[in-house]
């Protein structure tokens, strides 16, 4: 099953603009794949203000968050992993969501897996259907 962070990603930062707020990135320096001002990480975390008025080119994609903004008046281009990102939040008020480093390990295999993976299959059957008159 694919990571729900992205998808969960998008809604907040949806919501977070459709209510004139700020959306914020909390981010973890430390995850492979990271492009970012460095300098400006505290403590292993960077928080980037990805608001439409901050960054050109905002991509919400599936595996990375990429855009262009300018940091210290020199424009950068920015990529983050989305399995980086440890929150989306609105910086007024500090609503939306906390992840974990769980979110996106899969599920655990053994006979339960397994069985669950039996009944997908089955559930996934085409449909044996009769006409009745």
């Amino acid at each position: 099953m694919t990571s729900s962070r992205p998808y969960l990603i998008r809604a907040l930062y949806d919501w977070i603009v459709d209510n004139g707020l700020t959306p914020y990135l909390l981010v973890d320096v430390t995850k492979e794949g990271l492009y970012a001002p460095m300098e400006y990480a505290d403590n292993g975390r960077l928080v980037l203000n990805i608001s439409q008025r901050a960054v050109r080119a905002l991509e919400l994609g599936n595996d990375l968050i990429a855009f262009s903004g300018r940091f210290g008046g020199n424009a950068l281009d920015v990529e983050v992993p989305v399995r980086a990102v440890m929150a989306i939040y609105a910086r007024e008020n500090g609503q939306g969501m906390l992840f974990n480093d769980t979110d996106d390990d899969p599920p655990p295999s053994g006979s339960d897996g397994e069985q669950s993976t039996d009944n997908q299959a089955q559930t996934s059957r085409r449909p044996n259907l009769r006409v009745v008159k």
